[in-house]
């Protein structure tokens, strides 16, 4: 007797067909159940919740893909943390452009004040050639071009307590 087909299908072109078309199925399934395991790396953080991403999608093939495209972040991990990249960088220069802060009270001043409005201390150093404000690193007045004073280097203070050791060693 001959072996039945698939579906009690007897013809052999027929048979051969459907079961060309179930592997195809399967591969699809299987393809889709790899591309939402990746696509889920790409847009969810949490493992546990990737899993189960992957894990619905192998269990009820073709529906579980569709149900996480329909729940799905909208935006890649990598677009979410290059826009809160760009934001924190536009705030920064924002905060650099204007004012700056007093190191001292922290109070809001103007990059070309020479005092702190709020505890009186002095910020900056005028020019004595021009009097715009200078940063205390500089050797040159970048508005008039004037050279300035190197600016005085600290000096090391000798302690008191070796020259006292010394002489307490010495006795």
């Amino acid at each position: 007797m001959l072996p039945l087909g698939v579906f009690g299908i007897d013809n052999d072109g027929l048979n051969t067909a459907i079961k060309l078309l179930g592997v195809f199925l399967v591969v699809v399934w299987l393809a889709l159940v790899y591309w939402t395991f990746a696509d889920a790396r790409r847009r969810i953080a949490d493992p546990m919740i990737v899993g189960c991403c992957a894990l619905a999608s192998l269990l009820f093939p073709f529906v579980g893909t569709v149900v996480y495209m329909i729940v799905r972040p909208p935006e890649y991990l990598d677009d979410v943390r290059e826009r809160e990249l760009e934001m924190q960088a536009a705030e920064a220069r924002l905060h650099q452009l204007d004012y700056s802060l007093c190191p001292h009270c922290d109070y809001v001043v103007e990059r070309d004040m020479l005092r702190c409005p709020n505890c009186l201390r002095r910020l900056k150093d005028p020019c004595p050639n021009c009097r715009k404000p200078l940063d205390p690193a500089w050797r040159i007045c970048p508005y008039c071009e004037a050279e300035l004073a190197a600016p005085p280097t600290p000096r090391r203070r000798r302690r008191r307590e070796s020259s006292e050791r010394s002489a307490v060693a010495e006795s």
